[in-house]
């Protein structure tokens, strides 16, 4: 056993060991406990929690790593995930709290009708799921790499264990495990970017320091056949920048996973504290990842530009058992590289690999190596577990409960939600071993069906009395559709063919569209139908004002759940 994969097991088992164990501590026998955390959870840690559900596979692992390879057009990532995040704080999740119900499904059910409810829960089990596959896909890089397995076997025990510990605590459990999950994984984030930082500028700041080496980084890349790290749109045609950005940015703010996380507060006021706390947590992350890219393409780079084939650095023959990263057949010297494996380039290097592989990279010790691979593992389980606590309350509380046996009882329901979880966990398992995309990619499919669905009817069924049932019906059906629809054309799903991007859109910017066309059917469809009750009406003002603000009776005022 190598020193590498000996610090990694060591990292690996001891996180392991203390989130089973907040696990079992934190087990529930209720509901309010399995799906709300019992509305208790103090505001710093359930801004860690929200911190670390938001940070998935895809931020620790992936955005990095695109961010090298797409150079400023990676921003997009950076720009929709943290600019849909203050979406979501300042817009929704306060008012969605005050209405104090488990699920989002749920809120949609009591502001609409049991069909908008049923259509809601669908959607969340799709959007979810997708999320989910990203997360599986990521874990299981991890394991291949440092466990000696190839992916399919790292995806298949990234499921394994995700699945134990979600089934076992629910969201108290979960919500306690991700504050662990936080402190793991961005210790593991910044302490390699800072070593790495001052090695290569003398500067222990890399947010500040890896501006400096951007002159270097573009004459390498031009060399090695690579776009300019700081050229704009070389990656990507302007439209798709922004409406990817945007479909990233709306998707955040209807998400689901992330929105149900602000009912485990006592009060709104705990939901507004835990936006900040989570904001701040996020940034520290967030700020680093461009650094982190840049830095790690620029060793990558320089350790193998004019290399013999047979002298290329250890790390190459490490991640090339893994089958993601190749050497072209008879290439003897490396003089491209790309993440394009139809490129043709001498070198190819999976976007997925940058971050993990970033210290052997840099010839950080063994150590450092072994906490990176531990704090990837913590950002895929985190968000992973949030996403299958989604499916099985949107399948037991809301489609079992509100449509096959409304006499369940909590045990019965309990059952039915952990049966779900196990199942998305098996078809998890075989759609992260073979994924449509990168993982950042698959992510933001994820975040396109959420912008396509869910984002209109939740900013309309609060700002908006005349919005009513057949409205939001009509428009979450027919913009998730229309963008599920554009994702399979334009991509190899499930053994589909793939299709030329129409108007030089991506899948990834297609949820943009979708979100317009929900809008556009919503606002058209509830203005030919009839309004909602008045008691509806009177719901959405108790949760867009204060109640002792409103100028009515207060016998008559709903207080905050």
């Amino acid at each position: 056993m190598s020193q590498i994969q000996l610090w990694t097991l060591i990292f690996i088992g001891a996180s392991f060991a203390v989130y089973l164990y907040i696990a079992w501590r934190s087990r529930v026998k209720e509901t309010a406990g399995f799906y709300v955390a019992g509305q208790g959870i103090p505001t710093i840690a359930n801004g860690a929690a929200v911190a670390a559900d938001w940070m998935s596979a895809a931020s620790f692992i992936s955005m990095a790593g695109l961010i090298a390879f797409l150079g400023s057009d990676g921003s997009i990532y950076l720009m929709g995930w943290t600019g849909g995040y203050v979406l979501l704080a300042l817009l929704i999740a306060p008012y969605l709290r005050k209405w104090g119900k488990f699920t989002v499904p749920e809120f949609v059910g009591d502001r609409y009708s049991e069909l908008v409810r049923t259509v809601a829960a669908v959607a969340a089990i799709i959007i979810s799921f997708t999320y989910v596959v990203g997360q599986m896909r990521g874990g299981g890089i991890v394991f291949s790499r440092f466990l000696g397995l190839d992916v399919t076997g790292g995806v298949i025990v990234a499921a394994v264990i995700i699945g134990l510990y979600a089934v076992l605590g629910g969201m108290k459990g979960i919500t306690w495990t991700q504050v662990a999950q936080y402190s793991v994984l961005i210790v593991a984030y910044l302490i390699p970017a800072v070593a790495v930082a001052q090695q290569m500028t003398g500067i222990p700041i890399p947010q500040v320091s890896f501006g400096q080496i951007l002159d270097e980084l573009n004459a390498i890349s031009l060399e090695l056949g690579m776009a300019q790290f700081t050229d704009a749109f070389a990656a990507r045609p302007q439209i798709d920048v922004f409406l990817v950005t945007m479909s990233l940015m709306i998707g955040t703010a209807g998400l689901p996973h992330v929105i149900v996380r602000f009912y485990t507060t006592k009060s709104v006021r705990g939901a507004r504290y835990s936006a900040f706390w989570a904001l701040l947590f996020i940034a520290l992350l967030y700020t680093t990842a461009p650094a982190v890219g840049a830095f790690t393409k620029l060793n990558l780079l320089q350790g193998v530009n004019g290399v013999s084939a047979d002298a290329l650095p250890a790390w190459v023959d490490n991640w090339a058992a893994t089958g993601l990263v190749t050497v072209g057949d008879g290439v003897t010297t490396i003089g491209s590289v790309s993440n394009n494996p139809a490129s043709g380039a001498d070198l190819i290097v999976n976007n997925d690999i940058l971050v993990l592989a970033s210290p052997e990279i840099a010839g950080l010790p063994a150590p450092i190596v072994g906490l990176v691979a531990a704090g990837g593992l913590a950002a895929a389980m985190s968000t992973a577990a949030g996403l299958l606590l989604v499916i099985s309350s949107s399948f037991s509380h809301d489609l079992y409960f509100r449509r096959v046996k409304r006499d369940s009882t909590d045990k019965q329901r309990l059952l039915a939600g952990r049966i779900a979880m196990g199942l998305a966990v098996l078809i998890s398992i075989y759609a992260g071993i073979n994924p449509p995309a990168f993982v950042a990619q698959v992510v933001a499919f994820a975040f396109g069906l959420a912008a396509a669905s869910f984002f209109p009817v939740i900013v309309l069924g609060i700002f908006w009395k005349r919005c009513n049932s057949a409205g939001a019906a009509a428009g979450m059906i027919t913009g998730m559709v229309f963008t599920a629809t554009y994702m399979i054309y334009t991509l190899p799903v499930f053994g589909t063919a793939a299709n030329p991007h129409i108007l030089d859109i991506s899948p990834e910017g297609i949820g943009t569209i979708g979100a317009i066309v929900n809008f556009i059917v919503t606002i058209v469809v509830s203005k030919m139908t009839a309004p909602p009750r008045d008691e509806i009406a009177e719901m959405v003002e108790n949760i867009r004002y204060p109640s002792e603000r409103r100028p009515v009776a207060a016998g008559n005022v709903t207080g905050t759940p």
